[in-house]
């Protein structure tokens, strides 16, 4: 049996009738993917964007903790090469103190923004750019589990007094850069096919399990493969409400513009102008999703599955309004049988 797990960006989506704030709008989601039986909620980070507003995960993960009652929820992800990892085991301590043995703790090596929001999160230091990532994520981990060199400076802090309540441990990546990290230093990986959809292989998966093995540790790796999917009632309306994110994946990588959001209609409007280059783009990004009726979306998720051997599919759905949002989640889970 797969489970299905959600990834949430936070979209401001305009076309939207409910007008209350992504963030809010993204409570209502989670309470309604819990009903569904999605396994994990995962709040994404971005920064200095006008198109998503999820800029601090462990905040929404709170409230949205607060208002369910048995998914889990987490962070995909914390960036980390923004903050001390005491701050971040701090926080996700506490979380998993108040919630026990629900709350995720995925990080990832991306800025999750521009070189501004960067040095802004720094200020009044300097920005790193992930060169310290490695470290960062060793600290982090030996924090949480008491196992800090004897001679780290930190050696003797104390996290909080409650040393059994931790969070799982994730670690993302889009193209297998952070595989043999992952495994060698013991976390969970989370692969965001959705990020880069295209020419990723198995030997991704090779290179983190091996890694993990040859580490030697105690528990069990787990795999979650995190893609881009739409589900209606029928194939043409899943295509119609892919357009716009589907437009704007095609022209932030041909164009470099990065915007909001337009509707279905306008989004097909421009993808019928796009040139031969554009098109082929558009055509590859397309294909890589999973779109289309509950039985189609079923289909292509098994398919996903077997390929990538792993029992758990993360979903990261953007339309350009929160119903046909809320729509797609709701077919996946029932009417798809997954």
């Amino acid at each position: 049996m797969i489970k299905l797990s959600v990834v949430d960006q936070s979209p401001i989506q305009s076309g939207s009738e409910d007008k209350r704030p992504a963030p809010q709008l993204s409570a209502t989601l989670a309470k309604f993917c819990e009903k569904w039986g999605y396994h994990r909620y995962w709040l994404a980070e971005h920064h200095n964007t006008h198109y998503f507003s999820g800029p601090s995960p462990a905040p929404l993960i709170s409230h949205i903790a607060s208002v369910t009652e048995k998914i889990r929820v987490g962070s995909g992800g914390v960036m980390l090469s923004h903050y001390s990892p005491y701050m971040i085991a701090e926080q996700f301590r506490l979380l998993s103190t108040v919630f026990p043995d629900r709350i995720d703790l995925g990080i990832g090596r991306a800025p999750g923004g521009d070189g501004l929001a960067s040095m802004a999160l720094a200020y009044p230091g300097n920005a790193t750019h992930g060169e310290l990532y490695s470290r960062q994520a060793f600290d982090l981990r030996n924090l949480l589990y008491g196992e800090l060199e004897a001679d780290h400076p930190f050696k003797n802090i104390i996290v909080s007094p409650y040393d059994d309540y931790n969070p799982e441990l994730w670690m993302l990546g889009s193209s297998g850069g952070s595989a043999a990290l992952a495994g060698h230093l013991g976390y969970h990986l989370s692969l965001a096919l959705f990020i880069a959809p295209t020419g990723q292989k198995y030997d991704i998966i090779e290179n983190y399990l091996s890694a993990f093995e040859k580490a030697g540790h105690k528990h069990q790796p787990k795999i979650m493969i995190a893609i881009g999917a739409y589900c209606a009632e029928t194939k043409e309306e899943a295509d119609y409400i892919a357009a716009p994110q589907l437009y704007k994946k095609t022209v932030q990588q041909t164009r470099g513009l990065d915007s909001a959001w337009i509707s279905p209609d306008e989004a097909l409007s421009e993808i019928g102008k796009f040139s031969d280059r554009e098109l082929r783009l558009y055509t590859l990004l397309k294909n890589s999703f999973v779109i289309g009726s509950p039985a189609e979306c079923a289909d292509k998720i098994n398919e996903l599955a077997t390929y990538w051997q792993t029992d758990e599919i993360a979903i990261l759905t953007v339309t350009h309004d929160f119903e046909s949002r809320l729509k797609s989640y709701q077919l996946l889970a029932e009417d798809a049988g997954l």
